[in-house]
């Protein structure tokens, strides 16, 4: 993968305020009318003449100075800096086009030609600057809603004390400091609940949309908002480690990080600036030669010059990318690198790893063999003070039903086996096929081949005995997660494939990829085996998508065409990873490979709109078509080369309209 190496790349719009460019258009706006009142327009239009004065034959040359070197000084500056990076883009186009129609036009006036192009310097550079006000405006909407990340935090927090509570600012927090958040309130730094309940809205940091109920234990993170009732919190990460900076740090990363079209259509500009140029001057020599007068050749050339400025071209791509990444965002991922989000559109092969991606990664009970209520009553009875993974996920399993669990007496652990207690004055044991045999339980042909077919399916089965006689079993496993069923089946449905990689056993594996339909499985396989397996599948052709914790599996997803870091609660800052899920939801994966389809789409859309403009207008602004009457002022091409940058942009903003669903 092509890693960021944008931090240094010359910006068009470094160290520029949007604002600068309204007010100076408005300066610029206010000079350029009476500069049009002496021109030669109204005569030829209006038949109608300003009045002279003393010295109003200097009146154009005065105000088109202030606004060439008021309103045409960020342009420029911005060449100046363009060429320095020796990379000649827009902003030279529109120096040179300014400084050729300035220079002429005071030429002109001083040495007394007679004919000025200060009409067309004004409109031209009024035009330009509500342009690029327009285009900033664009893009710094589309950053909007990643900008709004750093007004989550709150700019006091109330800290507990020497059991008093006192406000401080957040830079005086220290770890370890508990730290009371009222209702309504933010969390100022990533901690865990030491006392309170209520329900915490983290809908804008995960875009997890339902409230996250919170208990003694419970982590928070920062800037998520409490609900009705007050929290006290331990703090455990603070300013920079906490998780909404490690948000931070991906999207400025996201927001630097330019993608190979970004990179294609910066080359694309460079060359139409040398072919503006080269167009320009054969023009400009072509109509002298064709015995046209200086101003004529002049105007051509101030045309050809603003009619190519990469306008559209340079917001095509940097629009498109930030609306993307922006909408990831808001769809529970977000994009590290630009270049993942392009490579996802053409991926066939999503590798999942298996436990906590596609599982939950915990005990779940999968089938009960027996009468349910009776068998799950018991077992729930015997184990509801067991702190074995086994026993809690029973105990869990019946409450969700909401089974009534008899009152048990006289419990005991048998270790290694299971446990035994009383109930109902008989006595029960819960445990492994060991406790079966040493209490000489018969066990039917029939329940035997089911407690067997689940065993080969690498669960675990636990059997209920009362008074030596068999209840029933219950059948355990690292629970298969609905959202993975919907994530798998929406992925095929996209025509890709699914594979899974797991250090479980054979049997394991095969029930879990049975259960949810997946193509392939890699079993037994150590963390460090890992990218072996994607390096497999890609020497088959396939473009592989791993999707790991990103602990383990950093070196699988370098490997891999596209590496998704699953649990950015965790795991914030994984250089491996080019797109990091917030919420662990493998739902998100078919989202991500929709939305680098439809940016794909949009970026050569507007690549389209804004090379095949420039390339059908450059030869009438050179006066191609001049036999026909037909010339293009250069203010007039101004007006449409802004036209050609709102298209674009608004084709851009189509792109929010659109459901990753």
């Amino acid at each position: 993968m092509n890693h960021d190496h944008t931090q240094h790349e010359h910006n068009k719009h470094e160290g520029h305020v949007t604002g600068d460019f309204l007010k100076k258009f408005w300066v610029v706006l206010v000079l350029t009318v009476p500069i049009l009142l002496y021109s030669d327009l109204p005569e030829t239009f209006f038949s109608w003449e300003a009045p002279s004065f003393l010295g109003s034959e200097y009146l154009s040359l005065v105000l088109g100075s202030i606004v060439f070197f008021y309103g045409g000084a960020v342009f420029l500056r911005g060449a100046v800096h363009e060429l320095r990076a020796r990379l000649p883009g827009m902003m030279t186009l529109i120096a040179l086009a300014i400084t050729a129609a300035y220079l002429y036009s005071a030429g002109s006036t001083l040495f007394g030609s007679g004919m000025t192009l200060f009409w067309e310097l004004s409109t031209l550079i009024a035009v330009m600057l509500i342009g690029h006000w327009i285009e900033m405006r664009a893009v710094q909407g589309a950053k909007g809603a990643l900008r709004e990340l750093a007004k989550l935090l709150p700019d006091t927090a109330e800290v507990v004390r020497d059991g008093k509570t006192m406000t401080v600012s957040l830079s005086s927090l220290r770890q370890g400091d508990v730290v009371l958040i009222r209702p309504g309130g933010k969390a100022p730094a990533d901690g865990v609940v030491v006392q309170g309940v209520s329900e915490v809205d983290e809908s804008l940091i995960t875009g997890e949309s339902k409230p996250v109920p919170k208990e003694k234990g419970s982590e928070v993170i920062a800037g998520s908002i409490n609900g009705d009732g007050s929290l006290h919190i331990r703090l455990e990460k603070l300013g920079e480690h906490t998780f909404l900076a490690g948000i931070m740090r991906l999207v400025a990363e996201a927001e630097s990080s330019k993608s190979r079209l970004q990179l294609l259509s910066d080359r694309a500009a460079f060359y139409l600036t040398i072919l503006a140029v080269t167009a320009g001057a054969i023009t400009f020599a072509a109509w002298l030669w064709a015995g046209e007068s200086f101003g004529f050749s002049v105007e051509r050339l101030v045309a050809v010059l603003v009619i190519a400025c990469p306008h559209a071209l340079g917001l095509a791509i940097p629009l498109v990318a930030s609306i993307s990444t922006t909408m990831a965002s808001k769809n529970g991922f977000f994009v590290k690198r630009r270049l993942a989000l392009e490579a996802a559109r053409n991926i066939d092969t999503v590798l999942f790893d298996k436990t906590g991606t596609l599982t939950k990664g915990s005990f779940g009970v999968v089938a009960v063999i027996g009468p349910e209520r009776d068998v799950l009553a018991l077992a729930a009875a015997a184990n509801e003070t067991s702190e074995h993974p086994l026993g809690r996920a029973i105990v869990a399993h019946a409450k969700e039903r909401r089974m009534p669990i008899p009152q048990t007496s006289s419990f005991s652990n048998i270790r290694g086996k299971g446990v035994q207690v009383d109930i109902e004055g008989k006595r029960v044991f819960v445990g492994s096929s060991t406790v079966l045999r040493e209490q000489g339980v018969k066990v039917s042909p029939e329940h035997e081949s089911k407690v067997r077919t689940h065993e080969r399916e690498g669960k675990t089965v636990v059997h209920v005995i009362r008074e030596k006689e068999l209840v029933g079993s219950i059948a355990l496993a690292d629970v298969i997660r609905e959202e993975s069923r919907e994530a798998i089946s929406m992925l095929k449905s996209m025509g890709i494939k699914v594979a899974m990689i797991t250090g479980d056993a054979e049997d394991v594996a095969a029930w879990v990829s049975k259960e949810l339909s997946i193509d392939e499985y890699f079993a037994h396989v150590l963390p460090g085996e890992k990218a072996d397996a994607v390096k497999k599948l890609q020497s088959r052709g396939e473009r592989v998508a791993m999707v790991g914790d990103g602990v383990n599996d950093a070196p699988a997803l370098t490997q891999a065409d596209l590496g998704i870091a699953i649990g950015a609660g965790t795991n914030v800052a994984i250089e491996s990873a080019g797109i990091i899920l917030v919420k662990n939801d493998p739902r998100d994966i078919p989202k991500i490979i929709k939305l680098s389809r439809l940016t794909y789409t949009k970026m050569i859309q507007n690549l389209f709109w804004a090379t095949g403009y420039n390339v059908v207008a450059l030869p009438i602004a050179a006066g191609a078509l001049a036999a026909y009457g037909i010339m293009l002022q250069p203010a007039v091409a101004a007006v449409f080369m802004s036209l050609s940058t709102v298209i674009v942009a608004f084709n851009a903003a189509l792109l929010r309209r659109r459901s990753l669903q």
